[in-house]
């Protein structure tokens, strides 16, 4: 399969992105995210962040009253969207190791599949590292299996197969139930989840994907591609075989001042997840929602909306709505995309939220890089970091 390095060049191709996501060796089927685990300071603060911001509904609850001695995990939904917020109950351990090292931010991308113990053999035999045995687990609602792997930084995959289980979230979890459910903002499910990783290792972790999980390269951008007068950064990315699971790997490239990633890398403390687009059928009302609930977003200068409809052609929505919004549009020739992105949601200017629409178009919309990471140079520049 021919490398597609921009744009352009997915545009001309003949397979377009469907071909190319044939091609992806489908040894290890992927049916979806299961869930996003963070590890969080405060998980029962977080939870109210994010049903209140992000109009998340309760689902499940383990900790002390469900017989977890060690940690609480509190497990919201929204649509196919599902958070797993843990924060631990004891001195030391790997978790407060991983928020004192990281901050608030996304341990584990689960994967939703038909076998987790062919998942674990399939992958680990290629060469990926062991982060959990194949393990089952069960109560009165049946049994789920789960097995993990370790990826980039300390971010694992956990495969989960609950095809025989018909409880809440997961054994050891109990319904939370809530008198406090804010109404869903129309978010849908992950589109994609990006990963920040160090100099030179977008390359490696391509690989890794490509080797141990069968995911294809679908397209690929160059500091030329993504780049202001002031920085710059390189991104491939990976599709398994149905496109379900989509991952953009992000690394710092040379630029006259510090880059996004740059900045991430240096107060995660090395490399991990970046942002979590989420996608829904009517962006507008989405973000307007998200913003009457106090969510804060990347401000787009309203030059950027002059010469729209000559760069992206017609499209359904009013400009001066998605202008009043900060909306970003780019087509490709499948069809457009809308997108926005939030300022970090966590203390550190770590991870943020995409929100996507995608009316046709596959890609991750190249028009609007340069606008998008001018607007985080001005954040940049607010924080003194740039």
């Amino acid at each position: 399969m021919a490398e597609i390095k921009n744009l352009k060049d997915l545009q001309n191709t003949e397979y377009g992105l469907k071909k190319i996501f044939e091609d992806a060796e489908d040894f290890l089927p992927l049916n979806g995210t299961d869930y996003i685990e963070l590890y969080v300071g405060n998980a029962k603060q977080s939870a109210h962040f994010y049903k209140t911001s992000f109009g998340f509904q309760s689902e499940a609850y383990a900790g002390l009253e469900t017989g977890m001695k060690d940690k609480v995990s509190f497990v919201l939904k929204q649509d196919k969207i599902r958070l797993v917020l843990t924060t631990p109950l004891e001195k030391g351990g790997k978790i407060i190791e991983h928020i004192d090292e990281h901050g608030d931010g996304v341990k584990v991308i689960a994967l939703w599949v038909d076998d987790a113990t062919k998942s674990f053999e399939e992958t680990t035999k290629r060469g990926a590292k062991p982060f959990m045995e194949p393990t089952k687990e069960e109560d009165e609602h049946g049994h789920v299996i789960r097995s993990g792997i370790y990826t980039y930084g300390e971010t694992v995959h956990i495969f989960v197969e609950r095809k025989n289980y018909d409880g809440v979230f997961l054994p050891g979890y109990k319904k939370w139930s809530s008198h406090y459910n804010p109404e869903p903002v129309g978010l849908k499910f992950v589109d994609h989840m990006v990963g920040n990783v160090g100099w030179g290792e977008m390359k490696k972790w391509c690989e890794f994907y490509a080797r141990t999980m069968g995911f294809a390269q679908i397209i690929s951008f160059t500091d030329d591609d993504i780049s202001t007068d002031y920085t710059a950064l390189m991104s491939k990315v990976m599709s398994n075989g149905n496109g379900r699971i989509k991952f953009p790997i992000n690394e710092p490239a040379k630029g006259k001042k510090k880059s996004q990633i740059e900045e991430y890398l240096d107060f995660y403390n090395g490399p991990g997840v970046q942002h979590i687009a989420v996608a829904t059928n009517n962006i507008v009302e989405t973000v307007s929602a998200m913003r009457n609930r106090g969510v804060e977003f990347l401000y787009v200068p309203e030059e950027y909306y002059d010469d729209l409809l000559d760069r992206v052609g017609k499209i359904d929505e009013d400009v001066e709505v998605l202008k009043k919004h900060g909306i970003l549009i780019d087509r490709d020739e499948e069809g457009y995309l809308l997108q926005i992105f939030t300022k970090p949601v966590v203390d550190r200017p770590t991870m943020f939220f995409e929100v996507i629409q995608r009316k046709g178009a596959q890609s991750f919309g190249v028009g609007n890089f340069k606008a998008l990471f001018e607007a985080i140079e001005r954040e940049q520049a607010n924080r003194g970091t740039l």
